[in-house]
């Protein structure tokens, strides 16, 4: 009798009446088949760089959008998210930056196809894999739109067998993922630092007349003026200051304090504004496989709450996959999926926006109330049953100077913003198999997103109230995608004398997209509860526009490989995009490989604990035409037109110049090159990859500064050139491996360096642009800033650099408007290193998984840091780094003495330089699997417990401040949400 099994050893025995056949792993014939572009391979043969994540590390993530499982999995792939809303994505890269003004997207492709829906509208119970491709040997096939890598998703096909029926149910909570700054929450000893700021200015000339008593009279009387906080919540004695002479508390003093109208007492802003909520997900999911039909068909519901009021994310999704065998020469296939999303945002995105409730929690003093209360200390009501929000100028007392007449919590108890979004995507295709290994493939893609949008700001309270002459706004848009993808492709597959194998592709690719944005405004809100704009009559405003974007592809691809020992590839791609002036639209992208798997050869065959090594080089080029608009928010479509906007000048047309244009641009080329070993030792004990990389770009897309006589002040050109050159490891570690027990260990780490090697000529080598400076011979992540040289030990005043000595030989000032004159490169602020590592143990039915991600070795600005750091006394939260400010008794310290003349102390220099390491937590699950002898009892064939969690914990130089944001500064955004979850999988 034979037994044998895929990836295990054959064994051939005796047949006796009893038997128990245990068979062993065999790496070699294990050989684990990869999706590619445009197809499959096997990967001992793949010559290119890829790396494939698997359904049960996606799925054990909770998230709205895939994007964000990547974190931590792959080398070469770094995420971040400047938003942590429920359904954004995560930002992207693959092996480092390619582009200085064009996008470093990667590009997205669905079951084969080019992919332009929403990521959020993607379940990621339906995926069956995410395969990154990272070389141009592994994507040029995807030619313009590859250049950045491409992320290949695979999404769940049926198995040989009956109908199998799975349902899983999740239901957990929300929490604020990252902690907030350790700011000063005692209100006594706010007062008593802002006290200090104003006392020490000596506005007045008190203190240096040595008037004590006046000094401290005054500025007590000034700060809690407008001018300065503006609220008092103590009550103190008739006659009695609030800070006394020793600059402290008056002991006499009690919370709350009442003027006979209102109750002022502080509020904590973060309880207020932050809750933990629901998060709940349901799927169904049918599949099976005969000989000639395989389907999965699933649907699915999730409802992932934010954590603050009134935002979330719920999505309605549904999928139809199935292949049919029509004819023995012809195969049909379809996949069809719908998805309807609602999302409820607030105005987080936008940093130091007076409605973003992470700005308010982080930058809101320890003094101010978040409600309006009576003369007894009760929270008001008004005349429509709502709780009434203190927006620091509707009562006696005036919060001018930090979120002035606003208030976040009532934006979002009394505001709408919503969006919903219907997304399809539909892809067919047929295998036409014709003759002598010679097949046909055609696939068509169709993917269109409509969405709407609707904006209501209340008409009762804040900036735009009735009685700021406004009176509400509601706002509408809707906004329309619609692309279609077309490929037709012929393959030659055969095999000559058993050892030579060609397999050759060749094809015609053809790409139209069109978005289309209409957007309507008006003021003067009738009903408080209709979005809509027949419900305002003031001040209307209507846009409209439509963006088309068009590529052609003619593409090329032969593999050979001689024995299955050496390889080879080449592939070419003839590429043409509607970026581009017809003279300029076409280019030609290529690239080769190589490999050569060690082990088959004959002086490697004693070497019995080497299960796979292969060698693999590769080389090639890809363009990229997705040059974005100046501040990088958005594409630009037609970079080779002078575009302009039009008005209305007293009937007639008035025109003027909104970007240049420039015909001569064309492709921004990227010159791959990588190289390295697989490997598989001791039977599967020790397996994975290192590789050497270079990511070279030439002629880069991107806006030379020109003088702004000309009429506009920057001009796209294809000019110079940029290298990202690194080091990729991935290790595998299966430690053990027994029917009842296994233990798998992971690791993934990058290292790679960014240089600019030549910008235009004109620029010397040297391009300013704000506080960035790029240089060639440096990194493109070099800032240019004051030098912080901490605190005159004297005088307590902050320290800067000078470039030059001045004329009385000084290297040093104290005047910010010196420094601003005097900057100095910081040097390349990218982490050094980065990557993940995890462990998944599996013991009788019980399995238990934990991963992380980190990074080190870099530096960003933190920009709400400096802000909690100022002393102008203007009501802003401070940093209990501040109760370390300079003092006559204190001199040893970098913070400066207490002053509100400081104005330029928080202003932009290297001080606000942090370092970006970190050490995220980023997933544990813990699951049972209950044995099969009783489920089968039950008529089910399987049952899986389990518990998940999320965004763990977060490890960073400062509590509060998240490296993950991006890669130069950060900023007060949404915040990352922590989720814990259990649940249940029943399979039938």
């Amino acid at each position: 009798m034979v037994v044998s099994f895929i990836g295990l050893q054959t064994q051939e025995l005796d047949i006796r009446p009893v038997m128990k056949v245990v068979l062993k792993s065999d790496a070699e014939v294990l050989d684990e088949v990869m999706v590619v572009a445009y197809g499959t391979a096997k990967k001992s043969t793949f010559t290119g760089s890829a790396a494939t994540i698997k359904n049960d590390k996606i799925a054990s993530r909770q998230t709205s959008n895939i994007t964000n499982a990547l974190t931590g999995q792959v080398a070469g792939v770094q995420t971040t998210s400047n938003t942590g809303q429920p359904g954004k994505d995560a930002e992207v890269r693959i092996r480092g930056i390619g582009s200085i003004s064009a996008s470093n997207r990667p590009l997205y492709v669905v079951d084969g196809v080019p992919y332009d829906g929403e990521l959020s509208a993607i379940s990621s119970t339906d995926i069956e894999s995410m395969t990154v491709l990272k070389d141009a040997a592994s994507n040029a096939l995807y030619g313009a739109r590859g250049a950045n890598g491409v992320i290949l998703i695979t999404t769940k096909r049926g198995a040989n067998g009956e109908a199998r029926v799975n349902f899983n149910a999740k239901w957990g909570v929300n929490k604020r993922g990252i902690a907030s700054y350790e700011r000063i929450t005692d209100p006594g000893k706010f007062y008593e630092l802002n006290y200090a700021s104003i006392y020490n200015a000596d506005l007045e000339g008190y203190l240096a007349n040595g008037d004590l008593a006046a000094a401290n009279a005054y500025a007590n009387q000034a700060m809690l003026s407008s001018a300065y906080l503006g609220y008092q919540v103590f009550s103190v004695p008739n006659g009695e200051q609030l800070i006394g002479m020793d600059g402290k508390l008056n002991p006499n003093a009690k919370l709350g304090y009442s003027d006979g109208t209102y109750t002022y007492l502080p509020d904590d802003w973060t309880d207020e504004l932050f809750q933990n909520n629901l998060r709940q997900e349901y799927n169904l999911s049918v599949s099976g496989a005969n000989e000639k039909l395989n389907y999965y068909m699933s649907a699915g519901y999730l409802d992932d709450q934010g954590i603050v009021p009134n935002s979330g994310f719920q999505r309605y999704s549904a999928r139809l996959k199935a292949d049919y065998q029509v004819k023995p020469w012809l195969k049909m296939s379809g996949n069809v999926s719908f998805t309807h999303y609602d999302s409820r945002e607030q105005d987080t995105e936008s940093g130091t926006s007076n409605a973003n409730a992470f700005y308010a929690a982080n930058i809101i003093g320890a003094i101010y109330p978040m409600y309006v209360r009576d003369a007894k200390g009760n929270i008001m009501v008004d005349n429509r049953g709502s709780q009434r929000y203190d927006y620091g100028s509707d009562t006696n007392f005036s919060r001018s100077n930090v979120i002035p007449n606003a208030n976040p919590l009532a934006s979002y108890m009394l505001d709408k913003m919503e969006y919903s979004g219907d997304v399809v995507s539909g892809k067919w295709g047929a295998d036409i198999d014709i003759w002598g290994g010679i097949k046909a493939r055609i696939n068509i893609g169709v993917d269109a997103n409509n969405v709407h949008y609707s904006n209501m700001v209340n008409p009762f309270y804040g900036q735009y109230s009735e009685t700021s002459g406004v009176g509400g706004i509601v706002s509408v848009a809707t906004q329309r995608t619609f692309s279609t993808n077309q490929q037709y492709l012929l393959t030659y597959n055969r095999t000559f004398n058993h050892v030579h194998n060609v397999d050759i592709l060749a094809g015609h690719e053809n790409y139209n997209y069109k978005y289309q944005y209409l957007y309507g405004q008006r003021e003067k809100v009738y009903n408080p509860n209709i979005p809509e704009l027949n419900n305002a009559i003031s001040n209307q405003i209507n846009e409209s526009y439509t963006q088309k974007y068009a590529t052609e592809g003619w593409l090329f691809r032969g593999q050979y490989d001689y024995d299955g020992k050496y390889f080879a590839s080449v592939s070419y791609r003839h590429d043409a995009s509607s970026c581009f002036a017809p003279e300029n639209r076409w280019g030609n992208f290529w690239s080769v490989g190589a490999g050569w798997l060690i082990n088959r050869e004959k002086f490697m065959e004693n070497q019995h604990w080497i299960n796979m090594l292969k060698f693999k080089i590769s080389y090639g080029t890809q363009g990229n035409d997705n040059l974005m608009y100046e501040g990088g928010l958005y594409r630009n479509y037609y970079p080779y037109m002078d575009q302009y906007t039009l008005a209305n000048s007293n009937g007639d047309f008035s025109t003027s110049l909104y970007y240049k244009g420039n015909r001569d641009i064309t492709w921004e080329t990227s010159h791959s090159f990588n190289t390295g070993f697989d490997f598989t030792f001791w039977d599967g004990k020790l397996s994975g990859s290192v590789e050497y990389f270079s990511r070279k770009t030439t002629d880069m897309l991107y806006f030379k500064p020109v003088a702004s006589s000309l009429g506009y002040s920057r001009m796209p050109e294809n000019v110079g050139s940029m290298v990202n050159r690194g080091i990729e490891i991935d290790l595998y570690s299966t430690v053990i491996d027994t029917k009842n027990i296994s233990w798998d260990i992971n690791l993934n780490l990058t290292h790679f360096k960014n240089k600019v090697l030549e910008l235009a000529p004109e620029l010397n080598g040297q391009m300013i642009d704000g506080a960035r400076i790029y240089r060639e011979g440096d990194s493109m992540y070099q800032l240019y800033l004051p030098r912080y040289l901490g605190v005159n030990p004297d005088t307590g005043e902050a320290q800067y650099a000078l470039v030059q000595p001045d004329e009385e030989g000084n290297t040093v000032t104290t005047d910010y408007a010196v420094a601003s004159e005097n900057r100095f490169a910081t040097g390349d602020i990218l982490p050094k290193v980065y990557g993940g590592f995890g462990t998944s143990l599996k013991v009788y039915g019980f399995d238990f998984s934990i991963s992380f991600a980190y990074q080190l070795g870099g530096r960003m600005i933190d920009n709400t840091y400096a802000d909690l750091m100022s002393d102008e006394a203007m009501g802003h939260a401070l940093h209990v780094d501040m109760l370390n400010a300079w003092t006559p008794e204190n001199r040893n310290t970098d913070v400066p003495r207490m002053n509100a003349n400081n104005v330029y102390t928080t202003y932009t220099s290297d001080r606000w330089l942090t370092s970006s390491n970190y050490l995220s937590l980023q997933n544990i699950t813990f699951s049972y699997t209950l044995p099969k002898k009783w489920t089968r009892k039950l008529q089910i064939e399987g049952v899986r417990l389990f518990f998940v969690a999320d965004n763990v914990a977060l490890w960073t130089a400062r509590k509060g401040f998240d490296p993950r944001q991006g890669y130069v500064s950060t900023d007060n955004v949404y915040s990352p949400i922590r989720t814990i979850s259990g649940g249940i999988s029943l399979d039938f």
